[in-house]
């Protein structure tokens, strides 16, 4: 398969799994529940909306600030405003090419603040790394401190509490014999995954080797703990919700994460996925939708917003570089 093939499919996939989504939300729900789900957007309180912005806009400058801490240890310290400024525009550009920001965001750390574009690189593929763990770290916790409520979602579903652990033993026992054949094998997409999997070792243990690690570990557990935060009190918006504790939250969290991943910028995903997840916990499909299209609408609002202002800013204060 050629590079520019790889590269349509990228942007292309993404367009048709919301295509898919479009059409299932549109045939899962009754016109009675699509009027519901926008009446509660319609009605949705500005102040927690409000609210989760702000507790998103500190995880960024936060991003911005853990940033300085990959980049010092090579001679680099970019100005804060900058950092956060380039943040900003590398989402609002995800919005629209998925992982474009990557791409622009060293470049942009290059015009401004004279960084090699390859050093720039780098931080962020360790960042990106530090991410998927810390992602598959929630991930974990959510599913065993509600493993009960999931094994019974599944029971309802017709698998059944030993299915559903016979699902897990053959999903460990599949990942280490995968583990073992990707050792063994030479192709050229398993050295791709024994690169990635030594780059995110690398990682980690760059951590540690720099000055600033305990700010560093800081920093990055705020970030999450923010973007949870910024999910829960999004809750306040819905009534049915209102009740819901941390841990129901933090399923339909990593249900919102996936669909992050596997979409441009989340768009139908993004509630369907939410919904989906809070489904598991008895909370009815316009509770859901309305919940994941109100958490959404905040979060791409905080980025348009905030991201265009940087996109005009940031040459405009650096018009010497």
């Amino acid at each position: 398969m050629g590079e520019s093939t790889k590269k349509t499919l990228k942007i292309l996939l993404p367009i048709l799994l919301g295509v898919f989504l479009i059409w299932y939300l549109y045939h899962s729900t009754t016109s009675e529940q699509r009027n519901m789900i926008w009446s509660q957007i319609k009605g949705a309180d500005p102040y927690w909306m409000g609210l989760s912005i702000l507790i998103g806009v500190s995880s960024h400058v936060s991003r911005a600030i853990r940033w300085n801490y990959l980049l010092e240890p090579m001679g680099y310290k970019p100005s804060i405003l900058n950092n956060s400024m380039i943040v900003f525009t590398t989402y609002l550009a995800n919005l629209g090419i998925p992982r474009s920001g990557e791409i622009l965001r060293p470049t942009e750390l290059a015009t401004y603040e004279n960084v090699p574009f390859e050093k720039g690189f780098g931080t962020i593929v360790t960042e990106r790394i530090i991410d998927v763990i810390m992602l598959l770290l929630i991930i974990f916790i959510s599913v065993i401190f509600q493993a009960e409520l999931i094994l019974g979602f599944l029971n309802e579903a017709g698998f059944g509490i030993y299915a559903g652990l016979a699902i897990l033993i053959l999903g460990v026992v599949g990942l280490l014999v995968a583990i073992q054949i990707v050792k063994k094998s030479s192709s050229p997409f398993a050295k791709k995954i024994k690169t990635f999997l030594s780059d995110m070792l690398s990682g980690i243990t760059s951590i540690f080797k720099m000055e600033r690690k305990w700010s560093f570990i800081f920093h990055t557990l705020y970030i999450w703990f923010a973007y949870v935060a910024m999910f829960y009190v999004i809750k306040f918006t819905v009534p049915e919700l209102e009740h819901l504790g941390l841990g129901p939250l933090m399923v339909a969290f990593v249900g919102g994460a996936i669909a992050m991943t596997t979409t441009n910028g989340g768009f139908i995903a993004y509630p369907a996925f939410v919904s989906k997840s809070l489904e598991i916990f008895g909370i009815s499909a316009v509770a859901g939708n309305a919940f994941g299209w109100i958490m959404w609408i905040a979060q791409t609002l905080m980025i348009v917003v905030f991201g265009a202002i940087s996109f005009l800013l940031l040459p405009l204060l650096n018009r010497n570089q």
